[in-house]
């Protein structure tokens, strides 16, 4: 089985997801504590299936995580049924205001501002970093419009998204345990004080909207508000910056496909897709059942965990043809990388978005565009990003 921290498997783990595979659908993980699905139809029944809830635990000692439990207590995510239907239809009631549409030219102007800030960096230093002047800054920005956070407060946001994830790891160090907790503190607080504003001077945000949407006499309680902001930021902040810094990487090393999407940005849509499934940014996502239940005939008990490696689905050939090639026309792309069932990405749409307006301004802005040098990725497991990624022309 693998070891999610030895550098050589985090470098590539597809391989390792093949050979699990080629043995059987489902493997218990004696490290991680799970049970491993690694096929696409048993990582879909993972996803799909109601006897495998999401059953938020708090983090212990609950006394010293309260804000990190606060969140996740009261995530959509995080939730299940009747109150993750509750919260699903006030959230997308507020999401179905027209959000998408209002960012759409916004977010192609702001990629394409990045995309020129990059190159001229690259034009004074001879290279510059991908990640730090167009993955990172997109998704934060964007995110930010979408809440309505004022751009003096804006440079707040990638520093708790980056933190708080760290909790995500397998055997975090209490260091960084820490941090996590103070970042989800700060951003509680500064969240609350948001929405507080925009109850008595609305504006077209998408916090205006969580704060005045109602189902009769239902709405959002003010700690759901806050959970699904700060939702929204870390898993739009964390997979976007990874999906565009792991595909534009994955892009340059097949040169080909790179040339494909210059040549014919028609593509733009399947490649973004194709991006998420080739080199996923989000590799594993864990669920316990409640009720006995089967995955590919392996058998849960209440209590159980099993996960879903969505790397290993993405590359399973039973449902890709040559699933280790990166094609930018691959087309049905039928990945797991926004869910499935009850728990799909709300802000997919919005996702869809950036990536492709990202690539857009790469391919047009900088159509000569290559490695300066190796990446530098980020040494963990569960949400697969780097660190670095040096371009030049």
């Amino acid at each position: 089985m693998f070891d999610p921290r030895d550098p050589a498997f985090l470098a590539d783990p597809y391989p390792v997801f093949a050979a699990l595979r080629a043995e059987g659908p489902v493997h218990w993980h004696e490290g991680l504590g799970v049970a491993v699905a690694v096929s696409h139809e048993a990582c879909s029944e993972v996803l799909r299936d109601r006897s495998a809830g999401r059953l938020w635990r708090d983090k212990e000692p609950a006394s010293d995580f309260v804000a990190f439990n606060l969140l996740h207590q009261n995530s959509l995510l995080e939730n299940e049924p009747p109150r993750h239907t509750r919260l699903r239809r006030l959230i997308s009631a507020a999401f179905a205001r027209g959000h998408t549409e209002r960012l759409r030219p916004w977010v192609r102007s702001l990629s394409t501002s990045l995309v020129r800030s990059l190159a001229s960096a690259i034009k004074a230093d001879g290279s510059a970093d991908l990640l730090a002047h167009v993955a990172a800054p997109l998704p934060v920005e964007v995110i930010a419009e979408l809440l309505g956070v004022p751009a003096a407060d804006r440079p707040r946001l990638q520093p708790w998204s980056n933190a708080i994830v760290k909790m995500y790891e397998y055997g975090l160090p209490a260091p960084l345990a820490a941090a996590a907790e103070e970042a989800a503190s700060e951003f509680v607080d500064y969240l609350r004080s948001l929405a507080a504003t925009r109850v008595s001077a609305p504006g077209p945000d998408l916090i205006s909207d969580l704060v005045a949407v109602r189902d009769g006499t239902d709405r959002l309680t003010d700690d759901e508000l806050v959970g699904t902001a700060v939702l929204l930021l870390m898993a739009g902040h964390e997979a976007t910056v990874n999906v565009v810094g792991n595909g534009v990487l994955a892009l340059l090393r097949h040169r080909a496909e790179w040339e494909r999407l210059v040549a014919d940005p028609a593509l733009l849509p399947t490649a973004a897709e194709e991006l998420i499934r080739f080199d996923a940014p989000l590799q594993l996502f864990e669920r316990t059942a409640t009720a006995p239940t089967t995955v590919a005939g392996y058998a849960l008990a209440p209590g159980d965990k099993i996960a879903a490696l969505l790397g290993a689905a993405a590359r399973d050939p039973a449902v890709f043809e040559s699933p280790d090639r990166l094609d930018v026309g691959r087309s049905p792309n039928a990945h797991l990388g926004f869910g499935a069932g009850i728990h799909y990405c709300v802000g997919a749409p919005l996702a869809r978005v950036e990536i492709a307006a990202a690539l857009e301004a790469l391919v047009t802005e900088l159509p000569g565009l290559r490695l300066a040098s190796e990446p530098d990725r980020r040494p963990e497991f569960v949400i697969r990003g780097l660190r670095t990624l040096p371009v030049t022309t």
